[in-house]
Protein backbone atom coordinates (compact mmCIF):
# COMPACT_ATOMS: atom_id res chain seq x y z
CA UNK A 1 0.00 0.00 0.00
CA UNK A 2 2.98 2.31 0.38
CA UNK A 3 4.20 4.76 -2.25
CA UNK A 4 7.56 6.47 -2.30
CA UNK A 5 7.61 10.09 -1.05
CA UNK A 6 6.46 12.45 -3.75
CA UNK A 7 4.17 9.89 -5.44
CA UNK A 8 1.01 11.39 -3.99
CA UNK A 9 -1.27 12.46 -6.80
CA UNK A 10 -4.30 14.75 -6.86
CA UNK A 11 -6.80 14.63 -9.72
CA UNK A 12 -8.02 17.81 -11.35
CA UNK A 13 -11.20 19.18 -9.83
CA UNK A 14 -14.33 18.21 -11.74
CA UNK A 15 -17.38 20.53 -11.79
CA UNK A 16 -20.25 19.44 -9.61
CA UNK A 17 -22.67 19.32 -12.55
CA UNK A 18 -20.64 16.41 -14.00
CA UNK A 19 -21.80 14.25 -11.13
CA UNK A 20 -20.42 10.84 -12.08
CA UNK A 21 -16.97 12.20 -12.93
CA UNK A 22 -16.91 14.26 -9.77
CA UNK A 23 -17.90 11.21 -7.73
CA UNK A 24 -15.01 9.27 -9.22
CA UNK A 25 -12.54 12.11 -8.63
CA UNK A 26 -13.42 12.58 -4.97
CA UNK A 27 -13.46 8.86 -4.20
CA UNK A 28 -10.11 8.34 -5.92
CA UNK A 29 -8.61 11.21 -3.94
CA UNK A 30 -9.26 9.34 -0.68
CA UNK A 31 -7.16 6.48 -2.03
CA UNK A 32 -4.46 8.87 -3.26
CA UNK A 33 -4.11 10.35 0.23
CA UNK A 34 -3.51 6.84 1.56
CA UNK A 35 -0.77 6.07 -0.98
CA UNK A 36 2.14 7.09 1.31
CA UNK A 37 0.88 4.84 4.13
CA UNK A 38 2.18 1.42 5.10
CA UNK A 39 -0.40 -1.21 5.94
CA UNK A 40 0.44 -0.83 9.65
CA UNK A 41 -0.64 2.82 9.56
CA UNK A 42 -4.25 2.12 8.57
CA UNK A 43 -5.47 0.83 11.94
CA UNK A 44 -3.89 3.29 14.38
CA UNK A 45 -6.16 5.57 16.42
CA UNK A 46 -3.73 7.94 18.15
CA UNK A 47 -6.36 9.59 20.40
CA UNK A 48 -10.09 9.50 21.05
CA UNK A 49 -10.89 12.46 18.75
CA UNK A 50 -8.98 10.95 15.82
CA UNK A 51 -9.84 7.88 13.77
CA UNK A 52 -7.80 5.25 11.94
CA UNK A 53 -7.44 5.86 8.19
CA UNK A 54 -9.30 2.65 7.40
CA UNK A 55 -12.27 3.86 9.47
CA UNK A 56 -12.47 7.07 7.42
CA UNK A 57 -12.39 5.00 4.21
CA UNK A 58 -15.18 2.75 5.46
CA UNK A 59 -17.35 5.48 6.98
CA UNK A 60 -17.45 7.51 3.77
CA UNK A 61 -18.60 4.38 1.91
CA UNK A 62 -21.18 3.79 4.66
CA UNK A 63 -22.55 7.30 4.08
CA UNK A 64 -23.34 6.63 0.41
CA UNK A 65 -24.68 3.16 1.20
CA UNK A 66 -26.91 4.31 4.06
CA UNK A 67 -28.36 7.54 2.73
CA UNK A 68 -28.42 6.92 -1.02
CA UNK A 69 -28.08 3.32 -2.18
CA UNK A 70 -30.45 1.74 0.34
CA UNK A 71 -33.06 4.37 -0.47
CA UNK A 72 -32.64 4.56 -4.24
CA UNK A 73 -31.89 1.01 -5.41
CA UNK A 74 -34.70 -1.40 -4.46
CA UNK A 75 -32.54 -4.47 -5.09
CA UNK A 76 -29.48 -3.15 -3.24
CA UNK A 77 -27.93 -5.49 -0.67
CA UNK A 78 -25.63 -4.10 2.00
CA UNK A 79 -22.04 -5.30 1.83
CA UNK A 80 -22.01 -6.49 5.47
CA UNK A 81 -24.81 -6.09 7.99
CA UNK A 82 -22.44 -5.27 10.89
CA UNK A 83 -20.77 -2.49 8.89
CA UNK A 84 -23.95 -0.48 9.44
CA UNK A 85 -23.03 -0.47 13.15
CA UNK A 86 -19.23 -0.32 12.96
CA UNK A 87 -19.00 2.66 10.61
CA UNK A 88 -21.90 4.81 11.77
CA UNK A 89 -20.30 7.92 13.26
CA UNK A 90 -23.06 9.66 15.22
CA UNK A 91 -26.36 9.20 13.35
CA UNK A 92 -28.67 7.91 16.06
CA UNK A 93 -31.56 8.13 13.62
CA UNK A 94 -30.22 5.16 11.65
CA UNK A 95 -28.98 3.00 14.52
CA UNK A 96 -26.60 2.81 17.46
CA UNK A 97 -23.06 3.99 16.53
CA UNK A 98 -19.99 1.98 17.51
CA UNK A 99 -18.15 3.90 20.28
CA UNK A 100 -15.77 6.43 18.79
CA UNK A 101 -12.87 5.88 21.25
CA UNK A 102 -12.80 2.18 20.35
CA UNK A 103 -12.38 2.49 16.57
CA UNK A 104 -8.69 1.66 16.86
CA UNK A 105 -9.44 -1.63 18.62
CA UNK A 106 -10.69 -3.23 15.42
CA UNK A 107 -8.05 -5.22 13.55
CA UNK A 108 -10.91 -6.65 11.52
CA UNK A 109 -12.34 -5.90 9.03
CA UNK A 110 -9.00 -5.77 7.27
CA UNK A 111 -7.90 -2.97 4.98
CA UNK A 112 -8.46 -5.30 2.02
CA UNK A 113 -12.05 -5.94 3.12
CA UNK A 114 -12.68 -2.19 3.47
CA UNK A 115 -11.31 -1.62 -0.02
CA UNK A 116 -13.71 -4.31 -1.24
CA UNK A 117 -16.50 -2.48 0.59
CA UNK A 118 -15.63 0.77 -1.17
CA UNK A 119 -15.52 -1.02 -4.51
CA UNK A 120 -18.94 -2.56 -3.82
CA UNK A 121 -20.44 0.84 -3.02
CA UNK A 122 -18.74 2.45 -6.02
CA UNK A 123 -20.06 -0.22 -8.39
CA UNK A 124 -23.64 0.47 -7.32
CA UNK A 125 -23.16 4.25 -7.25
CA UNK A 126 -21.83 4.09 -10.83
CA UNK A 127 -24.92 2.14 -11.81
CA UNK A 128 -27.18 4.69 -10.12
CA UNK A 129 -25.48 7.79 -11.49
CA UNK A 130 -25.03 6.39 -14.99
CA UNK A 131 -28.80 6.12 -15.31
CA UNK A 132 -29.36 9.73 -14.33
CA UNK A 133 -30.85 10.97 -11.07
CA UNK A 134 -33.31 13.67 -10.07
CA UNK A 135 -32.38 16.89 -8.31
CA UNK A 136 -33.06 15.52 -4.82
CA UNK A 137 -30.74 12.54 -5.24
CA UNK A 138 -28.16 14.72 -6.96
CA UNK A 139 -28.12 17.06 -3.96
CA UNK A 140 -27.65 14.10 -1.61
CA UNK A 141 -24.74 12.78 -3.70
CA UNK A 142 -23.07 16.22 -3.68
CA UNK A 143 -23.53 16.34 0.10
CA UNK A 144 -21.88 12.91 0.32
CA UNK A 145 -18.93 14.11 -1.74
CA UNK A 146 -18.39 17.16 0.45
CA UNK A 147 -18.72 14.84 3.45
CA UNK A 148 -15.94 12.67 2.01
CA UNK A 149 -13.77 15.76 1.47
CA UNK A 150 -14.26 16.63 5.14
CA UNK A 151 -12.99 13.17 6.03
CA UNK A 152 -10.05 13.51 3.69
CA UNK A 153 -8.95 16.51 5.73
CA UNK A 154 -9.58 14.65 8.97
CA UNK A 155 -7.59 11.71 7.68
CA UNK A 156 -4.58 13.95 7.04
CA UNK A 157 -4.74 15.56 10.47
CA UNK A 158 -5.24 12.19 12.17
CA UNK A 159 -2.26 10.74 10.32
CA UNK A 160 -0.21 13.74 11.41
CA UNK A 161 -1.21 13.19 15.04
CA UNK A 162 -0.09 9.58 14.75
CA UNK A 163 3.23 10.35 13.03
CA UNK A 164 3.89 13.48 15.10
CA UNK A 165 3.73 11.50 18.35
CA UNK A 166 6.00 8.74 17.09
CA UNK A 167 9.63 9.20 18.28
CA UNK A 168 10.77 8.29 14.75
CA UNK A 169 8.90 11.33 13.35
CA UNK A 170 8.13 9.56 10.07
CA UNK A 171 7.53 11.58 6.93
CA UNK A 172 4.30 11.48 4.97
CA UNK A 173 5.45 13.76 2.13
CA UNK A 174 8.37 15.94 1.05
CA UNK A 175 8.86 19.72 0.90
CA UNK A 176 5.85 20.82 2.89
CA UNK A 177 7.05 24.46 3.20
CA UNK A 178 7.77 26.54 0.12
CA UNK A 179 11.02 28.48 0.04
CA UNK A 180 9.89 32.12 0.08
CA UNK A 181 11.24 35.37 1.40
CA UNK A 182 10.01 36.76 4.68
CA UNK A 183 6.68 38.55 4.48
CA UNK A 184 6.07 42.09 5.60
CA UNK A 185 5.24 43.05 9.17
CA UNK A 186 1.71 42.56 10.41
CA UNK A 187 -0.64 45.29 9.18
CA UNK A 188 -4.38 45.83 9.61
CA UNK A 189 -7.02 46.66 7.01
CA UNK A 190 -9.99 48.74 8.14
CA UNK A 191 -13.62 47.99 7.30
CA UNK A 192 -16.53 50.39 7.66
CA UNK A 193 -19.04 47.96 9.11
CA UNK A 194 -22.74 48.64 8.70
CA UNK A 195 -25.57 46.26 7.81
CA UNK A 196 -24.15 43.30 5.85
CA UNK A 197 -25.56 40.13 4.30
CA UNK A 198 -24.24 36.91 5.83
CA UNK A 199 -24.68 33.31 4.68
CA UNK A 200 -24.92 31.25 1.52
CA UNK A 201 -27.24 32.26 -1.28
CA UNK A 202 -26.26 30.03 -4.21
CA UNK A 203 -24.22 26.93 -4.97
CA UNK A 204 -23.58 24.09 -2.54
CA UNK A 205 -23.60 24.93 1.17
CA UNK A 206 -24.15 22.97 4.35
CA UNK A 207 -27.39 23.69 6.16
CA UNK A 208 -25.54 25.60 8.90
CA UNK A 209 -24.54 28.27 6.34
CA UNK A 210 -28.18 29.24 5.82
CA UNK A 211 -30.45 31.12 5.77
CA UNK A 212 -28.85 34.30 4.48
CA UNK A 213 -29.57 37.15 6.87
CA UNK A 214 -28.52 40.65 7.88
CA UNK A 215 -26.00 41.49 10.60
CA UNK A 216 -24.94 44.90 11.95
CA UNK A 217 -21.17 45.37 12.21
CA UNK A 218 -19.35 48.18 13.94
CA UNK A 219 -16.22 49.54 12.20
CA UNK A 220 -13.34 47.12 12.66
CA UNK A 221 -9.88 46.22 11.46
CA UNK A 222 -8.64 42.79 10.43
CA UNK A 223 -5.01 41.68 10.23
CA UNK A 224 -3.88 41.31 6.63
CA UNK A 225 -1.89 38.17 7.42
CA UNK A 226 -2.05 35.21 9.76
CA UNK A 227 0.03 35.21 12.94
CA UNK A 228 3.43 33.63 12.23
CA UNK A 229 5.51 31.19 14.21
CA UNK A 230 7.97 33.98 14.95
CA UNK A 231 5.28 36.26 16.35
CA UNK A 232 3.84 33.45 18.43
CA UNK A 233 7.31 32.51 19.69
CA UNK A 234 7.62 36.03 21.11
CA UNK A 235 4.45 35.35 23.08
CA UNK A 236 5.89 32.05 24.35
CA UNK A 237 9.21 33.66 25.34
CA UNK A 238 7.37 36.48 27.12
CA UNK A 239 5.85 33.94 29.49
CA UNK A 240 2.57 33.62 27.61
CA UNK A 241 1.92 30.16 29.03
CA UNK A 242 2.65 31.24 32.61
CA UNK A 243 0.58 34.45 32.82
CA UNK A 244 -2.93 33.70 34.00
CA UNK A 245 -4.11 37.25 33.27
CA UNK A 246 -3.89 36.54 29.52
CA UNK A 247 -6.14 33.49 29.56
CA UNK A 248 -9.84 32.85 29.85
CA UNK A 249 -10.72 30.77 32.89
CA UNK A 250 -11.40 27.56 30.97
CA UNK A 251 -8.27 28.09 28.92
CA UNK A 252 -6.07 28.51 31.98
CA UNK A 253 -7.57 25.38 33.54
CA UNK A 254 -6.96 23.42 30.33
CA UNK A 255 -3.37 24.67 30.13
CA UNK A 256 -2.76 23.41 33.66
CA UNK A 257 -4.31 19.98 33.16
CA UNK A 258 -2.79 19.41 29.71
CA UNK A 259 0.61 20.85 30.65
CA UNK A 260 0.78 23.05 27.54
CA UNK A 261 3.93 25.10 26.98
CA UNK A 262 3.71 25.72 23.23
CA UNK A 263 1.58 24.79 20.21
CA UNK A 264 1.03 21.15 19.37
CA UNK A 265 4.04 19.72 17.46
CA UNK A 266 6.48 22.31 18.81
CA UNK A 267 9.37 21.01 20.89
CA UNK A 268 12.54 22.50 22.27
CA UNK A 269 15.90 20.76 21.90
CA UNK A 270 19.14 22.19 23.28
CA UNK A 271 17.60 25.66 23.40
CA UNK A 272 16.28 25.54 19.84
CA UNK A 273 12.67 25.18 18.72
CA UNK A 274 11.56 22.52 16.27
CA UNK A 275 8.21 21.71 14.69
CA UNK A 276 6.90 18.42 13.38
CA UNK A 277 5.37 18.75 9.93
CA UNK A 278 4.16 16.06 7.57
CA UNK A 279 7.62 16.19 5.95
CA UNK A 280 9.29 15.40 9.28
CA UNK A 281 10.79 17.26 12.23
CA UNK A 282 12.39 20.60 11.26
CA UNK A 283 13.71 23.78 12.90
CA UNK A 284 10.85 26.16 13.50
CA UNK A 285 10.23 28.24 10.35
CA UNK A 286 9.59 31.72 11.69
CA UNK A 287 7.62 33.13 8.73
CA UNK A 288 5.11 30.31 8.35
CA UNK A 289 1.72 30.74 10.05
CA UNK A 290 1.45 29.28 13.50
CA UNK A 291 -0.85 26.27 13.43
CA UNK A 292 -2.29 23.59 15.69
CA UNK A 293 -3.27 26.10 18.36
CA UNK A 294 -6.49 25.91 20.35
CA UNK A 295 -9.03 28.69 20.70
CA UNK A 296 -7.77 29.13 24.26
CA UNK A 297 -4.27 29.85 22.93
CA UNK A 298 -5.68 32.12 20.23
CA UNK A 299 -7.60 34.18 22.79
CA UNK A 300 -4.51 34.44 25.02
CA UNK A 301 -2.28 35.53 22.14
CA UNK A 302 -4.84 38.14 21.09
CA UNK A 303 -4.96 39.51 24.64
CA UNK A 304 -1.15 39.65 24.77
CA UNK A 305 -1.19 41.48 21.41
CA UNK A 306 -3.69 44.13 22.60
CA UNK A 307 -6.08 42.84 19.99
CA UNK A 308 -8.95 40.34 19.76
CA UNK A 309 -10.26 37.56 17.56
CA UNK A 310 -12.66 38.52 14.78
CA UNK A 311 -16.28 37.50 14.74
CA UNK A 312 -17.25 35.12 11.97
CA UNK A 313 -19.35 37.92 10.43
CA UNK A 314 -16.40 40.29 10.32
CA UNK A 315 -14.31 37.59 8.66
CA UNK A 316 -16.95 36.74 6.03
CA UNK A 317 -17.51 40.39 5.18
CA UNK A 318 -13.79 41.13 4.83
CA UNK A 319 -13.29 38.03 2.67
CA UNK A 320 -16.06 39.05 0.30
CA UNK A 321 -13.77 41.09 -1.93
CA UNK A 322 -11.22 38.31 -2.47
CA UNK A 323 -11.14 35.08 -4.48
CA UNK A 324 -11.09 31.68 -2.80
CA UNK A 325 -7.39 31.08 -3.35
CA UNK A 326 -4.45 29.75 -1.37
CA UNK A 327 -2.36 26.65 -0.73
CA UNK A 328 -4.99 23.92 -0.52
CA UNK A 329 -4.53 20.17 -0.26
CA UNK A 330 -4.41 20.10 -4.07
CA UNK A 331 -0.93 21.70 -3.85
CA UNK A 332 0.26 18.69 -1.78
CA UNK A 333 2.34 20.88 0.54
CA UNK A 334 0.27 19.98 3.62
CA UNK A 335 1.63 22.82 5.73
CA UNK A 336 0.67 26.52 5.83
CA UNK A 337 2.90 28.71 3.69
CA UNK A 338 4.46 32.14 4.40
CA UNK A 339 2.66 35.28 3.28
CA UNK A 340 3.89 37.15 0.25
CA UNK A 341 5.53 40.56 0.14
CA UNK A 342 2.57 42.35 -1.40
CA UNK A 343 0.30 44.48 0.82
CA UNK A 344 -3.37 43.72 1.39
CA UNK A 345 -5.40 40.82 2.73
CA UNK A 346 -3.65 37.48 2.39
CA UNK A 347 -3.95 33.88 3.57
CA UNK A 348 -7.73 33.97 3.86
CA UNK A 349 -7.95 30.42 2.53
CA UNK A 350 -5.79 27.36 2.17
CA UNK A 351 -3.31 27.84 5.03
CA UNK A 352 -5.03 27.40 8.40
CA UNK A 353 -8.57 27.43 9.68
CA UNK A 354 -8.92 30.69 11.60
CA UNK A 355 -10.50 30.81 15.04
CA UNK A 356 -13.24 33.37 15.54
CA UNK A 357 -14.85 34.65 18.72
CA UNK A 358 -18.28 33.49 17.48
CA UNK A 359 -20.19 30.70 19.14
CA UNK A 360 -21.34 27.94 16.80
CA UNK A 361 -25.07 28.64 16.86
CA UNK A 362 -27.92 28.52 14.33
CA UNK A 363 -28.58 31.46 12.05
CA UNK A 364 -32.00 33.12 12.48
CA UNK A 365 -34.58 30.88 10.82
CA UNK A 366 -32.22 27.89 10.58
CA UNK A 367 -33.84 24.56 9.70
CA UNK A 368 -31.85 21.31 9.72
CA UNK A 369 -32.13 18.82 6.88
CA UNK A 370 -35.07 16.40 7.15
CA UNK A 371 -34.61 12.93 8.61
CA UNK A 372 -31.35 11.48 9.89
CA UNK A 373 -29.31 13.88 7.75
CA UNK A 374 -30.57 16.60 10.08
CA UNK A 375 -27.98 15.29 12.54
CA UNK A 376 -25.15 16.35 10.19
CA UNK A 377 -24.62 19.79 11.74
CA UNK A 378 -27.48 20.97 13.91
CA UNK A 379 -26.96 18.61 16.85
CA UNK A 380 -23.47 20.05 17.43
CA UNK A 381 -24.56 23.66 17.95
CA UNK A 382 -23.45 23.74 21.56
CA UNK A 383 -20.20 24.73 23.31
CA UNK A 384 -18.18 25.09 20.11
CA UNK A 385 -16.62 28.01 18.24
CA UNK A 386 -16.71 28.82 14.54
CA UNK A 387 -13.57 28.77 12.39
CA UNK A 388 -13.42 30.39 8.96
CA UNK A 389 -11.32 30.04 5.82
CA UNK A 390 -9.80 26.69 4.90
CA UNK A 391 -6.52 24.91 5.58
CA UNK A 392 -3.65 23.38 3.66
CA UNK A 393 -5.43 20.04 4.14
CA UNK A 394 -8.72 21.27 2.62
CA UNK A 395 -9.61 20.45 -0.98
CA UNK A 396 -9.90 23.61 -3.10
CA UNK A 397 -13.35 22.58 -4.38
CA UNK A 398 -14.54 22.21 -0.78
CA UNK A 399 -13.67 25.77 0.32
CA UNK A 400 -15.99 28.79 0.18
CA UNK A 401 -16.48 32.13 1.89
CA UNK A 402 -19.56 31.11 3.89
CA UNK A 403 -18.12 27.82 5.22
CA UNK A 404 -18.63 27.47 9.00
CA UNK A 405 -16.19 24.97 10.48
CA UNK A 406 -16.53 24.31 14.21
CA UNK A 407 -14.48 22.79 17.00
CA UNK A 408 -14.36 22.88 20.79
CA UNK A 409 -12.07 25.54 22.30
CA UNK A 410 -9.38 23.08 23.53
CA UNK A 411 -9.07 21.32 20.14
CA UNK A 412 -5.79 21.80 18.31
CA UNK A 413 -5.02 18.70 16.23
CA UNK A 414 -6.55 20.35 13.17
CA UNK A 415 -4.67 22.97 11.11
CA UNK A 416 -5.98 25.88 13.19
CA UNK A 417 -4.39 29.31 13.29
CA UNK A 418 -4.91 32.94 14.27
CA UNK A 419 -5.94 36.14 12.52
CA UNK A 420 -6.21 39.18 14.79
CA UNK A 421 -8.87 41.88 14.78
CA UNK A 422 -9.26 45.28 16.42
CA UNK A 423 -12.01 47.80 17.03
CA UNK A 424 -11.82 51.04 15.05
Amino acid sequence: MRAEPGQLRSAQTVPEHDLLSRYQQVRQQSHALCAPLAIEDFGVQPMDDASPPKWHLAHTAWFFETFILKACLPDYRVFHAQFEYLFNSYYNGVGQPYPRPRRGFLSRPTVAQIMDYRAHVDEHMFRLLSGGVDDEISEQVILGLHHEQQHQELMLTDIKYNFGHNPLYPTYCENSVAQTQAGSKLAFAEFAGGIVEIGASQGFAFDNETPRHQVLLQPYALAEQLVTNGQYLSFVEDGGYTRAELWLSDGWATLQTQNWHAPLYWQQRDGHWFEYRLDGLHPLAMQTPVTHVSAHEAFAFAQWSSARLPTEFEWETAAGEYPVDGHFADAQLFHPQPAGQEPGMQQLYGETWQWTASAYAPYPGYQPLPGALGEYNGKFMSSQLVLRGASCATARSHARRTYRNFFYPPDRWQFTGIRLAKDV
